[in-house]
């Protein structure tokens, strides 16, 4: 096998999602374990259920991890990486410690993890990393070989994970009214946050010292905003904005909303607005039910012309950076270097989180909304 697609020392890469219910008994059940510990009566689990009752009890992401989960394999396949690839939940089946325990008895000792969340914060990064641990602990105790697991970078300004968003918006800006389009806005959209976790993501030194969720964040929106203004010679204004907060009202959370921003759009005399929700890996429940359902309800109110742009989905290009991703880790495990692919003025992110990466010192959402990357 070539050096470039050589993936040893894993013998595996483990596709890490948050999970979702898969029909309506599964509602309230998921949003106990999302929940777990946080005292929320089961009544108010109940009224946050509501909105996947709106789709049958249903999210898509499980379907939408199927799909990512073979887009990896056939990439994989196709470029000759012989790398065996699993799926794992944190708050649904299949669940992170089922998918290891099958993985150590398949006889895989190093496991490489790739997270559906680009982005630093608790939540989006720690989290992942503290369910893993818990997970191996519970091998540990049930006397299976533990395994050695490694977590890929963030990847949020990786080509792959980019270029297929500016497609999206590319794609909803030209299925605007002829008349509204070249005075269109971009709302960057993505899941607030307590502004205290969003001061301490990311470690001191990468990035800045902490407040790398939003940094991250603007830094693609920019690289989307200018690709587009390349490929359709219009100067959009653009703006990040924010979705699906939970929890205290008294708690600071990142603003503005994305229904606040339109409002805002609105009076200001914005022909038409562009959606794009940059802070998602796909179109799970945050996206269509915040997005396709209240704010697309919201701008119908306003008589706002509004498009939704894609995420990226199991779009190839991203099953391509993923690959990439792997063989770029490996390289280094093997005292090797790759030059790490990244867009952007914040360059590639850390291989290992250091200590005291993304803190939990915000008050966590007392009930997330849907099957949140903070819930």
């Amino acid at each position: 096998m070539p050096d470039e697609l050589d993936p040893r020392p894993y013998d595996a890469l483990l596709l890490l999602s948050f999970g979702g219910p898969e029909g309506p008994d599964d509602v309230v059940p998921f949003l106990e374990n999302v929940t777990r510990g946080r005292g929320i009566p089961k009544e108010r689990l109940k009224e946050v259920g509501e909105h996947y009752f709106l789709f049958g009890g249903v999210s898509p992401i499980n379907d939408q991890n199927r799909d990512l989960l073979a887009a990896l394999r056939k990439d994989f396949a196709d470029h000759g990486l012989d790398l065996p690839v699993y799926w794992g939940n944190r708050n649904w089946a299949p669940y992170v410690t089922d998918t290891l325990r099958d993985m150590v008895r398949d006889g895989h000792h190093r496991i490489l993890v790739v997270a559906t969340s680009a982005y630093a914060s608790y939540s989006g990064c720690r989290q992942y990393r503290e369910d893993l641990a818990e997970a191996l602990a519970t091998l540990e105790a049930e006397g299976l070989e533990v395994p050695k697991v490694d977590k890929l970078r963030h990847y949020f300004n990786h080509p792959g994970f980019v270029e297929p968003m500016v497609d999206g918006i590319v794609a909803s800006l030209a299925d605007l009214p002829e008349e509204v389009r070249d005075g269109a806005h971009i709302a960057f959209c993505t899941h607030s946050i307590p502004t205290a976790a969003a001061d301490t993501s990311g470690p001191v030194g990468d990035h800045g010292d902490g407040g790398a969720y939003v940094r991250q964040h603007l830094d693609v929106a920019r690289l989307i905003a200018d690709a587009v203004r390349e490929r359709t010679g219009a100067d959009h204004p653009w703006q990040l904005v924010y979705q699906s907060r939970s929890g205290a009202p008294h708690i600071p959370w990142l603003e503005p909303d994305i229904c606040d921003h339109l409002e805002e759009r609105h009076a200001a005399g914005v022909p038409a607005v562009v959606m794009a929700p940059i802070g998602f890996v796909s179109d799970h429940m945050e996206v269509i039910y915040d997005l396709d359902t209240e704010a697309v309800a919201k701008a119908g109110e306003l008589g706002l012309p509004v498009r939704r742009s894609c995420t990226v989905g199991d779009d190839p290009r991203f099953a391509a950076a993923i690959r990439e991703l792997v063989v770029e880790r490996a390289a280094t495990e093997r005292g090797q270097r790759i030059a790490p692919c990244a867009l952007g003025a914040l360059g590639a992110s850390h291989d290992v989180c250091p200590v005291g990466c993304c803190p939990a010192r915000a008050p966590r959402p007392a009930a997330a909304g849907a099957d949140s990357p903070y819930a």
